[in-house]
């Protein structure tokens, strides 16, 4: 596994842990709809890129002209 994908898979592991922690101790409320599902959304993503390699961000730059020969996810 590269680098790149343990990087992914832990910034998306705090993401979600910090999330669903501080929905825990009552600081926020996930029951709600809220901005905060954005948050989740995107932990969850760079959590399955880490395992899979697609990244729906990178897919969205390429179609918009964006391009990098040494991107680290697949398209």
């Amino acid at each position: 596994m590269r680098v790149f994908s343990v990087i992914g898979i832990f910034a998306g592991t705090v993401i979600m842990a910090s999330l669903l922690t501080a929905h825990f101790m009552g600081q926020i409320d996930l029951t709600e709809m809220s901005w905060l599902w954005l948050t989740f959304f995107v932990g969850a993503n760079l959590f399955q890129m880490g395992f899979t390699g697609f990244c729906p961000a990178t897919k969205a730059l390429y179609a918009l002209g964006f391009k990098d020969k040494q991107a680290g996810c697949k398209i």
